[in-house]
């Protein structure tokens, strides 16, 4: 903390004690990395919209007792957590352009940003999926017999008595990767999506300056110590399960 207040000390300082141009230029800097933080922010949330319940069903198909799905489930955790998410981004936004181009003569409107989402969404969810995995395998066997003994029926065994219990176990481990997602969307700049770091980056290079850079940490710090906060909160909520 100590650090990134001496680099606030020193950017203002130096701020103030350039010409008026400079400080128009640091003025204009900050305006565009907050409009590139929205763009993060965007992807953040939506990610997280689509991969938490597609995580569910990926860890429900790795669990299957039918053995074609759960081949199917393992396949794709496989591949999309042995190969890096940056090039899951280049596959995801190159490969369908090429497949209309070759195989239908034709090309398609597929932007980057959406790439990103659907990259960003399959990745997350294979990891959530194996933190859903570890969550439900830690339930005892015996709160689904003593269900099944009061009368409650498999799906209303796990939405009413399992998973409730899986979400108060998971809650730290999602909080890292939820962290780890924040920074992570600072990879979507390879398909020069007007993001965050993508804007720090354009004006680095403009300035001839690290500052713009040392100033996208901040904001990165800024955004993963309120989600670390969300996760505080959600852990004390769902304490009531001790």
């Amino acid at each position: 903390m100590a650090i990134y207040f001496i680099l606030m000390v020193n950017f203002f300082s130096n701020l103030f004690n350039t010409s008026p141009k400079s400080v128009s230029n640091y003025l204009a800097m900050l305006q565009s990395m907050l409009s590139g933080s929205l763009t993060t922010l965007s992807i953040f949330f939506l990610t997280l919209l689509f991969a938490v319940p597609l995580a569910l069903i990926i860890a429900l198909g790795r669990m299957s007792k039918n053995k074609i799905l759960a081949w199917i489930s393992n396949l794709l955790l496989l591949i999309i957590r042995g190969t890096p998410l940056m090039l899951q981004l280049l596959i995801v936004y190159f490969v369908p352009k090429l497949i209309a181009v070759k195989c239908f003569h034709h090309t398609i409107n597929w932007s980057s940003y959406l790439a990103a989402i659907v990259a960003f969404s399959i990745n997350y969810a294979c990891y959530f999926a194996e933190i859903y995995r570890g969550g439900i395998e830690a339930i005892p066997r015996g709160q689904y017999e003593a269900a099944k003994v009061l009368g409650y029926t498999p799906s209303s065994t796990f939405f009413k008595i399992v998973l409730p219990q899986v979400i108060k176990r998971i809650v730290p481990a999602m909080g890292n990767e939820v962290i780890t997602l924040v920074k992570d969307t600072s990879l979507v700049t390879i398909l020069s999506v007007q993001e965050l770091m993508y804007f720090a980056k354009s004006s680095s290079n403009r300035m001839v300056s690290f500052t713009p850079l040392l100033i996208a940490g901040i904001f990165y710090f800024v955004m993963n110590w309120l989600v670390s906060l969300v996760f505080r909160k959600l852990e004390k909520k769902l304490s009531y399960y001790n």
